[in-house]
C-alpha cells in the first residue's frame, strides 16, 4: 500500500529533519537519556522501604489515612509481583516526560492565554496532537532517535503536553476581571499581574492540567515499550506476545497502581488549591461588611 502525496510529505519532512540535523539529535538523544538514566539510578538507588516509608507518608500528609493505607497497600502488591524495578523504570520516564511537558506546556498556555492569535493556532495545534493516533508518534521518533528511551520520552512529551497547554489558557482567561482591574488601579505591571493574580488564580486549573498531564503520560509510557522504553509497558507487551494472561494482568495492574497513587496524589494539590481560592472569596465579602459596619 502506498502512501498519498500527504503521506510522502510527511516521510519527506522526517528524512529531511534527519539527514540535514542528525547531529544535534544524537547530540540531544544523549543529553535527554544521560537526564532519564540518572533519574532512573537515583530513584532505583533508594530501597524499596525507604521508598515505601516516604510515599505512604506523603500521601497521608496530602490526603489522609485512608489513601496512606491504599499507598502502602499498592506499593507491597507491586513488589510482591516483582515488579517493582519495572516500576521504578516507568515512573522515571513519567516523571522526565511530564516534567518537560510542563516545561514547554505551562509557558505555551500563558502565551495564548494573553494573545487571541496565538490561541487559535494553538488550539488548531493541540487538536492535532490529541487526536493523532498515540501510535504514529512513535514512527518519527524512531527514526530521529533511534531505539530505547529517548524517542520514548520525546513521543510522551508530544501526545501528553496539550492538556496542560489548554488548562493552562483556560485557567488565566477565567480570572475575574474585577481582580485584574484592582490589580492595575494598584499600579501593577503585566509581569505582576501574571504572577500575583493570574497563576494564583488559575492554580487550580493548571493543576488539574498536570494530573491529566501525568496520566497521558503514563498511558503513553506503556505504549512506547514497543520501542524498547522498558518498564511495566514492556512486562505487558510480553504478556502480549506470549499469549500469557498472568503476565499481561500482572503488568496492567501495576500500571493500574502506579496511576492511581498518581492520579490521586496531584489531585490534592489542586484540591488544595481550590480550597484556598474558596477561602480568600468568602473572606473578602466578612471583611467588606465589617469596614461598613464601622
Amino acid at each position: 500500500m502506498n502512501s498519498s502525496v500527504i503521506g510522502k510529505f510527511a516521510e519527506n519532512a522526517v528524512n529531511f529533519l534527519f539527514q540535514h540535523f542528525r547531529g544535534g539529535f544524537d547530540a540531544f538523544s544523549a543529553a535527554l537519556g544521560a537526564v532519564v538514566k540518572l533519574l532512573e539510578d537515583g530513584l532505583a538507588a533508594v530501597p524499596f522501604v525507604a521508598m515505601l516509608v516516604i510515599l505512604v507518608a506523603f500521601a497521608l500528609w496530602r490526603r489522609g489515612v485512608v489513601f496512606a493505607v491504599f499507598v502502602g497497600a499498592a506499593l507491597m502488591v507491586i513488589h510482591y509481583m516483582g515488579l517493582w524495578a519495572q516500576t521504578v523504570s516507568t515512573l522515571a520516564l513519567v516523571i522526565a516526560a511530564t516534567f518537560f511537558s510542563l516545561v514547554i506546556g505551562v509557558p505555551l498556555g500563558i502565551w495564548g492565554a494573553r494573545n487571541k492569535r496565538v490561541e487559535v493556532i494553538l488550539r488548531s495545534l493541540l487538536d492535532f496532537m490529541q487526536t493523532m493516533p498515540a501510535f504514529v508518534y512513535l514512527i518519527p521518533a524512531v527514526i530521529l532517535f533511534g531505539l530505547g528511551r529517548v524517542p520514548a520520552v520525546i513521543a510522551t512529551i508530544v501526545f501528553s503536553m496539550p492538556p496542560v497547554v489548554r488548562l493552562t489558557t483556560l485557567g488565566i482567561r477565567q480570572v475575574r476581571e474585577e481582580l485584574l482591574e484592582a490589580g492595575r488601579s494598584f499600579g501593577s505591571t503585566d509581569s505582576q499581574l501574571l504572577w500575583k493574580i493570574q497563576l494564583p488564580n488559575a492554580l487550580p486549573s493548571i493543576m488539574a492540567g498536570v494530573n491529566q498531564t501525568i496520566m497521558m503520560a503514563l498511558s503513553m509510557v506503556v505504549v512506547a515499550s514497543m520501542i524498547g522504553a522498558g518498564g511495566l509497558g514492556e512486562y505487558v507487551l510480553s504478556g502480549i506476545q506470549r499469549l500469557d494472561i498472568g503476565i499481561g494482568f500482572e503488568g496492567g495492574l501495576g500500571v493500574v497502581l502506579l496511576a492511581i497513587v498518581l492520579d490521586r496524589l496531584t489531585e490534592s494539590f489542586g484540591l488544595k488549591a481550590k480550597k484556598s481560592k474558596r477561602t480568600v472569596r468568602t473572606a473578602k465579602p466578612a471583611a467588606t461588611s465589617t469596614a461598613v459596619r464601622t
